[in-house]
């Protein structure tokens, strides 16, 4: 039973949102794709690491919000392999703020029995940031609620392609048949293996691009696209994501209860003029 107070606090717009929810209706695993940090920074004649300093409390306060609503996963796209690109003493600083936000967070995070994980390749990373992952996967190994996933040296193209050369592997070795192959098999392979398919998309910062994210997982997500910044990304617009979410009518490729019944009804009479 969700605790509406943790919440939000009554009378505020953010409890005026949650009270339009349906509770029972929410969805099961939620990915993000932050972006607007170096634009917040610049609005404001920043230095674009300020931005990213700026948006710790966003994934702060969207972690506290979907565990508190008892979602099942949350998966917060970091870092793409495209973002080695980036002058190095950005990157640079965005790893030192990513240690620095697990230092603080990873015994939070266990108290709230949220369980932390990362996807993609993370072998790729320095020793430093995997030895901060590591403390932070350890201490929140035994928990049971929400799964946290952060999404680091990640590509959607090559989670595909990693999971394809797994299953050459094992094609090669005589333990799988070509035929055996299908989208589960796929699935199975994946960094996600262990989780729902995101039902929600958010993006941030009025983007309209899916930038490489989740693209097997997200095949029958619903989009939601803010406008919003990501440093300022709060638990409202958090809310207003799953309400528009709860507006939409999910179909997998199907059609709608009403089309149905229209599309299953008796023609009707013909009218003759008179």
């Amino acid at each position: 039973m969700i605790d509406k107070n943790l919440v939000a606090a009554p009378g505020t717009p953010e409890r005026a949102l949650l009270d339009q929810l349906d509770l029972a209706r929410l969805p099961r695993h939620v990915a993000v794709i932050m972006d607007g940090n170096g634009r917040w920074a610049k609005r404001r004649h920043l230095p674009r690491v300020e931005g990213h300093r700026a948006g710790a409390a966003a994934v702060r306060d969207t972690v506290e919000t979907a565990a508190r609503l008892g979602l099942d996963a949350l998966t917060l796209y970091a870092f793409s392999t495209e973002n080695w690109k980036r002058p190095k003493a950005e990157v640079s600083t965005l790893f030192t703020l990513l240690k620095e936000y697990l230092g603080r967070e990873f015994r939070t995070l266990a108290e709230n029995d949220i369980r932390f994980r990362v996807v993609g390749r993370a072998e790729g990373l320095d020793g430093s940031v995997r030895s901060a992952l590591g403390m932070a996967l350890e201490a929140t190994a035994g928990c049971h609620g929400m799964v946290f996933s952060v999404a680091l040296n990640y590509s959607g193209r090559a989670e595909i392609a990693d999971a394809a050369r797994s299953l050459a592997r094992e094609v090669a070795a005589g333990r799988l048949r070509p035929e055996e192959i299908d989208e589960a098999a796929v699935a199975r392979r994946l960094y996600t293996a262990d989780l729902p398919d995101p039902d929600l998309l958010v993006r941030t910062s009025g983007e309209m691009r899916v930038s490489n994210f989740l693209l097997w997982q997200i095949a029958y997500a619903e989009i939601h696209v803010t406008p919003v910044l990501w440093p300022d990304f709060r638990s409202r617009h958090f809310l207003e994501a799953l309400l528009d979410f709860q507006r939409r009518e999910r179909r997998y490729g199907g059609v709608s209860e009403a089309d149905s019944q229209v599309a299953s009804a008796p023609p009707a009479p013909a009218v003759l003029d008179a």
